[in-house]
């Protein structure tokens, strides 16, 4: 096995080392990276939800209510207000969910399933929780979730939830009376939930740790071809000089000639003990012919 084979088996062993720990320490921080980015881009879709739910309340709400006694207009309702443009929203953001989950809700889709009643049950625990994030598993995979209570605050919203004999007839004709009555002022009902399959994050760490890994395997590669050259020329080929040359002077051959000495190096020093060697060899040898 020759010096730069040596060599190479040494550089490409340290290289594959590094390339498992380097790649290794950089997906995590890529995949926390993009666990926040999915974080911090439910938090705004559930900020936008607010904004749709209070502009209902406030602006769309108050004109279409007098409609109410002959159509049931769902456009009213802040809950669905809030849905509606999330979903059309999260076209954009494909992966995320909006969901109203309601204890007692007068939409069957808004009715919170097991984890969500957990949810919000620690809400209704602990009125100064603002937020809950976390990762559930259930029957379409795992998912990140970010939640926030919903809790009535405005008096308005109790015009067709407090009582079915309060409620719109029309309401009660679309939905019944069996459910959605009975909420009280500043009582937590349920919690919006913007929930992200974990794959969407570990897509993004994904794809990012591939693209710093192929770019690391790049530089990898131009540096093991540069150290390649600069072995070649600095130490494989003038060893191999002063091999060939030794060898040439042991089978008699005193003409070989000897090699320059302006190298400061280990090689230059290799090459000035030939040097020495050769004239020392050549002066014996003609001692003994005289």
């Amino acid at each position: 096995m020759n010096l730069k084979l040596k060599f190479n088996l040494v550089f490409a062993t340290l290289f594959a080392l590094a390339l498992v720990v380097a790649g290794g320490i950089v997906y995590r921080l890529v995949l926390k990276n993009a666990q926040a980015e999915v974080v911090h881009d439910a938090r705004r879709m559930m900020d936008v939800a607010l904004a749709v739910r209070d502009y209902t309340v406030t602006h769309v709400k108050p004109h279409l209510d007098p409609l109410l006694d002959r159509h049931f207009l769902p456009e009213t309702v802040p809950a669905f207000a809030a849905t509606e443009t999330i979903a059309r929203l999260a076209k954009a953001q494909p992966g995320y969910g909006y969901k109203e989950a309601t204890l007692n809700p007068t939409n069957p889709r808004n009715a919170a399933v097991d984890w969500e009643r957990e949810v919000v049950e620690r809400f209704r625990a602990s009125p100064d929780l603002k937020d809950q994030t976390g990762e559930i598993a259930d029957a379409s995979g795992t998912k990140f979730y970010v939640a926030r209570p919903i809790q009535i605050r405005n008096a308005a919203c109790l015009a067709c939830h407090s009582t079915p004999e309060a409620a719109p007839a029309s309401l009660i004709t679309k939905y019944g009376r069996e459910h959605g009555f009975g909420w009280q002022l500043n009582e937590v009902i349920g919690a919006q939930v913007v929930s992200v399959p974990t794959q969407v994050a570990n897509d993004k760490a994904r794809e990012v740790a591939t693209a710093f890994i192929g770019t690391l395997v790049g530089v990898f590669a131009l540096l093991f071809v540069a150290l390649n050259m600069l072995l070649q020329r600095w130490v494989v080929t003038p060893v191999r000089q002063v091999a060939h040359a030794a060898n040439r002077f042991s089978q008699g051959e005193m003409d070989t000639p000897e090699f320059p000495e302006g190298r400061k190096d280990e090689i230059g020093s290799l090459q000035r003990s030939f040097n020495r060697m050769r004239r020392s060899l050549t002066k014996a040898m003609d001692l003994l012919r005289r």
